[in-house]
């Protein structure tokens, strides 16, 4: 057992050293299934405790449906939408950013409209001589804090720089190595019109780096194209608000590629190592949104947009500037760069630390070794709720991190892996249970039957003292002259032949389902339908010790031939109803069955003494069998006994060649029962004939001495 606590021992730590490993590769390989795991898990978050709305200075300028229908469809002129710029810069406007590109120039204007028409010269003239939209709209830009956006593409088509960086509105400061690497990295970008751009203060990334499921959980701060740091509109509507000039980056601490924070201006804010920020969404908020059409029309109220940053985009549908945020609505693209920014001027941020990943590492390599231990060596109840406790108490300490701290600590992989490795403990403990209970029921057969170990494994609640009634059908068995061999013969070569001959008598035994009730010395006793009712047990019991005397009779001849003087075995076989149970005490059981039919098996064992035969079976047990040879030995009254037992010899096939002719013997003994006179001359014949027949010689010598009639009454056990 120590030896097998030692396997077990070291199978418990490679599992760990697995299991942890296993999880620290997940950890670090962070495939898309934890990636979705953990962000819906942050989502849930997000579900339970959204940021709760502060009125910040930041104003969506909504081109909603109720503005399409009062003012027509999209895009409108930019003649209108220097109205717009002009409308919000009269009303005190920080900064105004525009989620929307123009690329391209507005078709409306007077020289595009009528490029196809034909005119005159002097119509063509008049027409040259009025004002271009996009001109129009970049008088209007210059004259006002405007941040128009760029898109950025990760293919090489409209390979041209983002119109900020000529114009170097802004200057990147890295606190650190610079590591644009570490950005989000494009390959092309499609600015506004140069027209537009020269007059712009900024110009912002319009691009969302949204996560598998198309959820925007991120903002991107700042982006790369090629090697070279660009901002996106949220940035660049935050540095212009302010006058700042300067976008100081600090890289996070470690040999990697990493930012960790971006400050503008006053605004220092916490950054992932991609340089984004984690959303925190409120649930939505009307009085973020002002319909562009109020403000087109001078009905705005002042104070909803004087000192404002104003974010001019679109919630129609047919835009198409849809997204899916983590509270599982839908929203216009626009309000993420919105709740960025709010998050920024009330300083609430969601804080993924850098140190998160390595913490997480940890975490799973404690948890698998310390729960495979526990899976293996704990009790099965103490080990469930311990790893429960502990599933349960990283998922809570995750929510908790959330809620009181704002951080964002992935515990669902710790959580999924400690469970992974709790499972695999349990199904090695489960295993090696198995391994060792068919050791102990090996072993335990050794000295119980195991018909009985298996009934017991099978019914444990049978494992109680007690008894109960059942038609059960024994055999006794005694080796003659044992005792007196082993005085004969060295001790040692005695035990080797007499384990020799039990081995196989018992095997047999078994191999007809019987049960092994005790062994004394060289005898064995065996019950047949206990514990496992067994129909056909009489027949059981009458083919088992057919065929162990045949094996008895063999293996007596094989020893004999060697010079040993190794007895024969005689049988007692007997059926009827006994008390079968465990009996003893609390200390103890002894499972065995009591009643009158086991000491009459036992008494016709012994009887064969007397008889001069080897097998004695009752009328009880023999007429429940069939294709069994027997001739009848005659009425007996055992010892102790009032009442004659009808008892036959059961012969092997063939039988004996001293035997006489079953025909004859039984001819003989019926004329012997029915008080025929002729039994006398009969048996006499038969006693010539064949005179190493026991029986015969029994009869032949019972009459000679005027003893008639088969009835025995036999006076020593």
């Amino acid at each position: 057992m120590k030896l097998r606590l030692l396997s077990l021992r070291a199978v418990a730590a490679l599992l760990s050293i697995a299991t942890a490993a296993l999880g620290l590769l997940l950890v670090l390989a962070d495939p898309l299934p934890l990636q979705a795991l953990r962000h819906q898990g942050f989502d849930q978050y997000q579900r339970w405790q959204p940021r709760t709305y502060e009125a910040a200075p930041v104003r969506i300028v909504d081109i909603d449906e109720a503005s399409l229908a009062k003012l027509g469809q999209w895009p409108w002129s930019r003649d209108k939408l220097a109205t717009l710029v002009t409308q919000l810069g009269a009303q005190g406007a920080a900064a105004i950013g525009f989620d929307v590109v123009f690329a391209e120039p507005d078709r409306t204007s007077p020289r595009r409209a009528s490029a196809d028409w034909a005119l005159s010269p002097e119509q063509a003239r008049s027409i040259a001589a009025l004002p271009d939209n996009d001109e129009t709209f970049a008088k209007a830009i210059a004259q006002h804090n405007v941040v128009l956006g760029f898109a950025l593409r990760s293919d090489t088509r409209a390979a041209t720089a983002p119109p900020a960086l000529p114009n170097a509105r802004y200057r990147t400061v890295w606190l650190g190595e610079p590591s644009p690497q570490a950005l989000h990295t494009f390959a092309s970008a499609v600015p506004a019109l140069p027209v537009l751009d020269a007059a712009a203060s900024g110009s912002g990334a319009l691009t969302f780096v949204p996560d598998t499921d198309g959820v925007v959980r991120r903002v991107p701060l700042l982006m790369a194209l090629g090697q070279t740091p660009v901002p996106g509109l949220s940035t660049e509507l935050l540095r212009v608000a302010q006058g700042e000039h300067n976008l100081v980056v600090r890289r996070a601490e470690g040999d990697a590629p990493a930012l960790a924070q971006l400050r503008i201006g006053q605004a220092s804010i916490p950054t992932n190592a991609q340089g984004e920020l984690w959303l925190h969404y409120t649930e939505a908020r009307p009085e973020r949104y002002l319909p562009a059409w109020k403000v087109l029309a001078g009905n705005a109220d002042p104070a909803l947009l004087e000192g404002h940053i104003v974010l001019v985009g679109s919630s129609a549908q047919g835009l198409l500037d849809l997204r899916f945020n983590p509270l599982g609505r839908v929203m216009p693209g626009v309000e993420a760069h919105a709740q960025a920014m709010e998050q920024v001027l009330t300083q609430h941020y969601l804080n993924r630390p850098s140190w998160a990943v390595a913490a997480e590492a940890l975490a799973v390599v404690l948890g698998c070794v310390a729960l495979v231990w526990v899976g293996v060596f704990v009790p099965s109840l103490w080990a469930a709720a311990t790893a429960l406790a502990l599933v349960a108490g990283a998922l809570w300490g995750g929510w908790l991190a959330f809620s009181n701290q704002r951080l964002l600590l992935d515990s669902f992989t710790p959580a999924l892996t400690w469970a992974l490795a709790f499972v695999l403990a349990s199904l090695c403990r489960h295993f090696w249970s198995e391994r060792q209970q068919r050791w102990v029921k090996e072993a335990f057969s050794r000295y119980v039957s195991p018909n009985r170990v298996e009934h017991l494994m099978k019914n444990p609640g049978q494992l109680e003292l007690g008894g109960k009634r059942q038609d059960c059908s024994f055999i006794f068995t005694d080796l003659a002259g044992f005792t007196s061999l082993m005085e004969a013969i060295d001790p040692a070569q005695a035990v080797s032949l007499l384990n020799r001959y039990l081995e196989e008598m018992i095997s047999i035994a078994f191999r007809h389902q019987g049960t092994l009730d005790r062994i004394v010395g060289d005898a064995l006793a065996i019950m047949f339908s206990a514990p496992v009712v067994q129909p056909d047990h009489a027949q059981r019991a009458m083919d088992c010790a057919l065929e162990m005397h045949a094996f008895a009779t063999a293996y007596a001849r094989e020893v004999q031939g060697q010079g040993i003087a190794f007895g024969l075995t005689r049988f007692g076989v007997h059926s009827g109803e006994v008390i079968v149970g465990n009996f003893g005490g609390g200390a103890l059981f002894d499972y065995r069955a009591l009643g009158d039919p086991v000491n009459t098996a036992a008494r016709l064992e012994s009887v064969n003494k007397h008889l001069g035969t080897l097998i004695c079976a009752s009328e009880t047990t023999l007429s429940a069998c069939t294709g069994v040879r027997a001739r009848p030995v005659g009425e007996l009254v055992l010892m102790g006994k009032t009442q004659a037992l009808q008892v036959h010899e059961p012969l092997p096939d063939p039988p004996p060649e001293d035997y006489a002719p079953i025909e004859l013997y039984q001819a003989a003994y019926g004329a012997l029962r029915d008080g025929d006179a002729r039994a006398r001359e009969c048996f006499e014949q038969l006693q010539a004939l064949y005179p190493g027949d026991p029986l015969v010689a029994l009869y032949g010598a019972r009459l000679a001495q005027n003893e008639p009639g088969v009835r025995i009454v036999l006076s020593a056990k």
